[in-house]
């Protein structure tokens, strides 16, 4: 017996049919002598129909007011599985994150999570009952509902794990685990048995849709045992997420190639190269609540600089619009921007004892005519902005440089 926290995704409950699908799934681990909660999403394209709603009224949403409108779809989604559940023959409840006391700062649209109230969860497993909490939700101090942002149920999931000290946290998904690249670009990738923690929020944070990086965060912070299954396979172990590598085992040097076709390129030139003027040229964007990637500057003979930075593609225009005003109180020569160009990154633990993988990675890039725009690295990742037209390739290429499509990858 366990306690095993389950989240199903958008279209593992696009429908009453699947909707039904999970609740026979439940039941069966529900038989199996374990304790259940549940963390559905709202239904595939429900969140998406809700925000169009909102703005057919207005342009520019409040952004209270499009979280009381966007948490709804998750509300439908656990009671239908709740009677589901019931007419399964397993008892079960449901509840909404404001219901259950999952506390959030104000931050609407991208709240986070503060506290769990689980005294009502554990009451309810105690008398045998399967919970079923809507993901994606909160509520701030003052009773106000929030949401945690695009893939927020997989924190919501992770969250709620950790303060019940889950034994697992199952991520049910459309896909039946973590790969080394995404299979619809590269038919050679390999789904990855378990991967670190570390190489998992690298992921997910340079693209891989797999999971959302504040759940993989959340998780390695709290230990949450944590793995990706698919919905619509009944066999399978998926992808385990572990703490940290199998030190008795030689590690791949690369366990993944990320990419990230969402990426959109600033550059400020000829600003004056003195302290200071970083903080002037991203602090209204950070006022913003826009999210900087990549930083690069360039220092010149005249004492001026070239910035560059990269920011999500959705965000670009309201970027551009905060930098030309600040570039031109800065006495900036101009602004150039860039909307056209993706990121590619090669993932691994391994990098930490194999030297010269980044050489490796341009070699094999510049022999196919890639120029690269922009790098960044850290311990176990190397990323290169190019243009947008060689995403595909540039996957395709490192993916067999690095010998992911072997089932022992070099």
């Amino acid at each position: 017996m366990a306690l095993i926290v389950q989240k199903f995704g958008g279209t593992s409950v696009a429908s009453t049919d699947r909707i039904k699908k999970v609740a026979r799934r439940v039941a069966h681990w529900k038989a199996r002598g374990h304790d259940l909660l549940v963390v559905p999403s709202a239904m595939s394209g429900e969140t998406n129909r809700l925000i169009a709603l909102a703005r057919e009224i207005s342009e520019a949403p409040d952004p209270r007011e499009l979280d009381v409108i966007a948490s709804t779809g998750e509300q439908v989604t656990i009671g239908l599985l709740a009677m589901a559940l019931k007419e399964e023959g397993v008892e079960a409840i449901s509840y909404t994150g404001p219901q259950v006391r999952v506390l959030t700062d104000s931050t609407f649209t991208k709240a986070r999570i503060l506290q769990i109230d689980d005294r009502k969860i554990r009451d309810d497993l105690a008398a045998g009952r399967v919970v079923v909490v809507a993901g994606f939700q909160g509520a701030d101090e003052n009773g106000n509902i929030t949401t945690l942002g695009r893939g927020g149920s997989d924190t919501s999931a992770v969250a709620l794990a950790a303060a019940l000290n889950a034994d697992e946290c199952q991520i049910y998904t459309d896909v039946d685990g973590v790969y080394t690249t995404d299979p619809r670009i590269e038919p050679e990738a390999r789904k990855l048995d378990t991967i670190t923690f570390e190489e998992m929020m690298e992921m997910a944070s340079l693209g891989s849709k797999v999971l959302q990086i504040r759940s993989v965060e959340f998780a390695g912070k709290y230990k949450v045992k944590l793995r990706v299954l698919s919905s619509f396979q009944d066999e399978g172990e998926g992808t385990l997420i572990t703490v940290e590598e199998d030190k008795h085992m030689e590690q791949p040097i690369i366990s993944g190639i990320a990419f990230n076709r969402d990426e959109a390129k600033l550059t400020v030139l000829g600003i004056p190269d003195r302290p200071g003027v970083a903080y002037r040229l991203l602090g209204p964007i950070a006022e913003a609540n826009i999210d900087v990637d990549m930083i690069i500057q360039n220092g010149a003979s005249d004492e001026t600089t070239d910035f560059s930075f990269t920011v999500n593609r959705g965000e670009f225009a309201r970027a551009l619009e905060i930098v030309q005003a600040t570039a031109a109180s800065l006495g900036a020569r101009g602004v150039l921007s860039d909307n056209k160009i993706c990121k590619v990154s090669a993932v691994g633990v391994g990098m930490r004892s194999h030297p010269g993988i980044a050489s490796r990675m341009f070699d094999v890039l510049g022999r196919e005519g890639i120029n690269i725009k922009m790098i960044s690295t850290s311990e176990i990742k190397i990323s290169v902005v190019v243009d947008e037209k060689y995403l595909e390739l540039a996957v395709r290429v490192l993916h067999k440089a690095f010998g992911l499509d072997k089932k022992e990858a070099v």
